[in-house]
């Protein structure tokens, strides 16, 4: 995977980093299957004269930026009433009020042909996790970077309605999208 020295910086300028929550139990028909966009995270990579193999990358996601963008499945669509709940109740099972901020940042980088792998810290919800990133090059200059985050491991107890009838799923995918070239920094 060939990127450039110096620094790079990602964020909403220049891409978008999504959420895909999956549902669970008796009552998971009438629930959604969720798109959730961050609004507000950076990353910077730090790629040295050395290579993609001894760069950093660290990352900020701020937990109250979520919003919904999609809800598939369940038994009726997605309202905006609905949407605005969903992001009210995704604050309080992550607490934003005392943990506002995701951070992550890289430990180690490994390089194929076309694809990376950057293993790291998570700290999310007053907790910290080793995690791994997966990194492909999508198109010139166009990159996705995926992951799961596991609520259970940080802490968290991932949203239940009905009862415990209708559950999120423990695991979290994470999508970020970037493309370079144009506002990524002083690389």
């Amino acid at each position: 995977m060939a990127i450039s020295t110096g620094m790079l910086r990602f964020g909403p300028d220049n891409g978008r980093m999504l959420l895909r929550t999956g549902r669970k139990g008796v009552g998971s028909t009438v629930g959604h299957d969720l798109t959730i966009e961050v609004t507000d995270w950076s990353v910077e990579i730090n790629v040295p004269e050395t290579g993609p193999v001894d760069a950093t990358a660290t990352a900020r996601v701020e937990l109250g930026s979520l919003a919904v963008r999609e809800g598939t499945g369940g038994a009726v669509p997605l309202t905006d009433k609905d949407r605005g709940e969903i992001e009210t109740n995704a604050r309080l099972t992550l607490a934003v009020d005392r943990h506002p901020t995701a951070t992550f940042e890289s430990t180690r980088v490994v390089t194929g042909d076309d694809s990376a792998t950057i293993s790291g810290t998570l700290t999310l919800h007053g907790v910290a996790a080793p995690i791994d990133i997966e990194v492909r090059e999508v198109t010139p200059d166009r990159y996705r970077a995926a992951t799961v985050v596991t609520q259970s491991a940080y802490g968290i107890k991932p949203y239940s309605a009905f009862l415990g009838a209708l559950k999120v799923r423990d695991d979290v995918e994470v999508e970020i999208d970037v493309r370079l070239g144009g506002g990524e920094g002083d690389g």
